[in-house]
């Protein structure tokens, strides 16, 4: 990571009751695009690095013979085990690490993914070693929200009236800085200049070729709570709840007070972004 930052088990410490219901899904047809490009058949091992709540994990997890998260926050491993035992998966099994411990004893994979995490890591070091744990021909997956040339997500457009509002994501994000400082936070440090991404030159260090990238649409809208925004603010590492200490309550009544402002009736029309799937293979 830049800026001298330095991972730390806080990172997302108190947000794993919140990552299911607050982040967005990624676009429908990711897991049809991925099948038809790795040739997915229900064989081969899956391992999905910073699984978080198992989301990419669980859904991926019937096209092979094994599946496994691996990720360092013990409370999003729990809620990945919940949410495999109510859809009944039963192929999937969860490790508790972080990515540089690998390989960790896991052995090969056909298919190691990182959505949204590789960002997370000591990139140069884990692409290294994620390389020797595929199979020959193995495939590298990274998936995140479709990003501009800046590591932004791409803004989608509003939704068209008689929709309800937008949730006030400006406002949001200037209510975080007023209580936890104008700086990024993340953990027990901050990332002043935002996380790393040209991964396509991280890879192509570390020897993978046959660089590919596809863009699954969604464009679709739906429709969000206020119970869901605020979910979402307490997913993301830089207003993790454990962030705000004793001001904790302060800040989710100032955050649904401004919520409220914007939609009285407490409903969000909300524009799912592209998800942008990039792969890479193992010679």
């Amino acid at each position: 990571m830049t800026d001298g930052w330095q991972w730390d088990t806080s990172l997302f410490s108190g947000s794993a009751a919140y990552y299911e219901r607050g982040r967005l899904p990624y676009a429908p047809g990711f897991v049809e695009t991925l099948t038809a490009l790795a040739g997915l058949d229900g064989t081969g091992r899956l391992l999905d690095v910073g699984c978080g709540p198992g989301i990419v994990t669980l859904a991926l997890a019937p096209r092979f013979a094994e599946a496994v998260g691996l990720d360092p926050d013990q409370d999003m491993l729990a809620e990945a085990a919940n949410q495999a035992s109510r859809r009944a998966v039963t192929n999937a099994r969860w490790h508790l690490a972080r990515a540089e411990d690998l390989p960790a004893g896991l052995g090969q994979f056909r298919v190691v993914v990182f959505a949204n995490s590789f960002h997370w890591t000591d990139r140069d070091a884990v692409a290294a070693t994620v390389k020797d744990m595929l199979e020959p021909g193995g495939w590298f997956v990274h998936m995140s929200d479709l990003k501009d040339e800046s590591g932004e997500s791409v803004p989608q457009p509003p939704p068209p009236p008689p929709a309800p509002p937008v949730a006030p994501y400006p406002r949001i994000r200037d209510l975080v800085r007023h209580y936890l400082g104008p700086v990024r936070r993340a953990g027990q440090g901050t990332l002043s200049h935002g996380s790393p991404n040209r991964e396509d030159l991280v890879l192509a260090r570390a020897g993978f070729e046959n660089f590919q990238r596809h863009v699954v649409p969604a464009g679709q809208v739906i429709e969000r709570s206020t119970d869901d925004v605020v979910a979402w603010v307490f997913s993301r590492s830089d207003s993790a709840p454990h962030l705000f200490g004793d001001r904790l309550a302060e800040f989710e009544r100032d955050l649904r007070a401004l919520l409220e402002q914007t939609s009285p009736g407490g409903r969000f029309a909300e524009y799912l972004p592209a998800t942008e799937i990039m792969t890479w293979r193992k010679p």
